[in-house]
Order: C-alpha cells, then sequence, then structure tokens
C-alpha cells in the first residue's frame, strides 16, 4: 500500500489535512473510495480500513473534518454545517482529478455518516453509491430537554462554546487492541462546540424528512448493541429510503463496526455490496 499526505484547499478559504492510500500498481484500482470521519476522531484511524480497501483493489481518499485531526482551530467547532459538506465537496475533487473516468464511492461513519447522508441529500454528488456505519441521525439516548434549551441560547450568545465529555471507549468496540489504540490516541478528543453539536443534529432530523428522496445504491450499517447512535432512526432512514438502501444490523456489534472483534465479516460484507455495484 502507498500512501500520502497532501491538503485540501476548500471554497470557504479553509485548509484540511488529507490523505490518500492505494495499491502499488494505480492501474488495478477499481474504484475510489472517499472516507469520511466521526466526532472526536481523525482520518488516520482509518488507516486499517483503507488498508483492507487497497488489498482489494480500491484507493482511498480520506480528510480530518474542521475541528478535527491535523487541523488548525478550535476542537471540536464548526462555524456553520455547510462548513463539514466543503472538505467533502474538495476530497471528491482531488479524488476524481487523481482517478478520472473511475467509479467513486462515499463512506461515512458516525458524524461522517450524518454529513455522507446529508452531503449527497443536499448536493446531489455524481458518485456511484455509498456506505454508511451507525450515523448520528439521532443520538441513541436523548440529551436532557434543559441541556439543548441551554444549549440553543449558548449557540446564540456563545456558539463556540466548548464542552469537554470524552466518549466512553467501551461504547465503541469490544476489541481491547482498538480501544486502547482509542485511549492512547493524541490526536482524539472529547470537545463539542454547541454549534457543532445543534448542527450536526439538526441535520440529522432533516436527513429524515427527506429520505424518501435517496436515489443512489446505499449499504446502511448498524451495530444492535450501539449506545452512542440510535439504529431505530436508521432503521427509519431505510425505510424511507426504500429500494436504494440495503440495511444491515449486526445483532452484537457496538458502534464502530470497522473497529469491532468481527470487523473481518464487516468489511467482507462492504467489499461483497461494492463487487455487485461494479457489476462484478
Amino acid at each position: 500500500m502507498i500512501e500520502r499526505s497532501f491538503q485540501l484547499q476548500c471554497e470557504d478559504g479553509t485548509v484540511r489535512y488529507a490523505c490518500e492510500w492505494r495499491p502499488e500498481n494505480r492501474q488495478l484500482v477499481r474504484a475510489v473510495i472517499g472516507l469520511i470521519h466521526g466526532m472526536g476522531e481523525h482520518i488516520g484511524r482509518y488507516e486499517h480500513v483503507a488498508e483492507m480497501f487497497t488489498a482489494a483493489g480500491y484507493a482511498v481518499f480520506g480528510f480530518d473534518q474542521v475541528g478535527h485531526g491535523k487541523n488548525e482551530g478550535k476542537r471540536g467547532h464548526t462555524p456553520t454545517y455547510d462548513a463539514l459538506l466543503h472538505g467533502v465537496d474538495s476530497m471528491l475533487i482531488a479524488a476524481k482529478e487523481s482517478y478520472p473516468d473511475t467509479p467513486v464511492f462515499l463512506y461515512g461513519h458516525s458524524m461522517g455518516g450524518n454529513v455522507t447522508l446529508n452531503y449527497v441529500l443536499r448536493r446531489k454528488p455524481d458518485v456511484n453509491g455509498v456506505i454508511v456505519t451507525g450515523p448520528w441521525l439521532m443520538l441513541a439516548f436523548n440529551p436532557p430537554p434543559l441541556q439543548v434549551m441551554i444549549a440553543r441560547v449558548i449557540n446564540r450568545l456563545f456558539p463556540s462554546y466548548t464542552n469537554k465529555r470524552p466518549m466512553n471507549g467501551d461504547h465503541l468496540t469490544s476489541d481491547p487492541v482498538m480501544l486502547k489504540r482509542y485511549q492512547e490516541d493524541p490526536l482524539g478528543h472529547g470537545s463539542i462546540t454547541a454549534r457543532f453539536f445543534l448542527s450536526v443534529q439538526g441535520a440529522g432530523m432533516w436527513a429524515l424528512k427527506h429520505a424518501a428522496e435517496w436515489r443512489l445504491p446505499l449499504l446502511l450499517m448498524h451495530g444492535g448493541s450501539d449506545k452512542v447512535t440510535s439504529i431505530k432512526a436508521s432503521r427509519q432512514f431505510a425505510d424511507l429510503a426504500g429500494a436504494p438502501c440495503t440495511f444491515i444490523e449486526w445483532p452484537s456489534l457496538k458502534h464502530e463496526l470497522h473497529n469491532e472483534l468481527d470487523r473481518d465479516d464487516v468489511f467482507d460484507t462492504v467489499k461483497e455490496w461494492l463487487a455487485k455495484q461494479l457489476g462484478e
């Protein structure tokens, strides 16, 4: 696998740290996968996912979302929801410049799943299909109403106010190796501002309201033991999206399907779905 890092120039003038992974023989690339990571993490956590894809003949692009990873700026903050979409725009441009006339798929997890679904519904990109795991359409728990009300007030007065609440690693994966990596990751954080939370929360509800407009092939997967994001919301989205959507529930798996002990089964499912979309 060959890896390179570079910078994405976004339409709002900001810069995102980005990576490309590809097989050694780029002439054998079957398709390109664009990865969008989740809240509090960064694209480097997906290197093993990239290894899986490149071994199967795919090139992979990904970037650190605004407020995350190696980007400059306040941790866990976005000035607008659109700022989360700008990086996807720039990533797709870079992917298509590097691999013209090559099929492109988007792959988003958690908050990245929220961004991926909204990006496709709102901007209708020229991609061949979408894979989403554990999307943040709704949380698996209901934040206290008073807390949400306070967040709305703070969003108007001080939108960059930060709530620091690190994720419970035991809710993410059952794999002790992956859990240790998460806990020791210097680029991970538990920060989220009022603007970021309310923007993503609102976009999740918007995606559910517009799910019937979905048209692209979609593989939507969710862990049945997910205590972070709502599997019920994913089921609702799949029902509304209808025929283009393949919904798969993994009953015993937690939030991060790609980091679970049974991730090879998850990866095999993803690769089989991709091969079907490519007509192989």
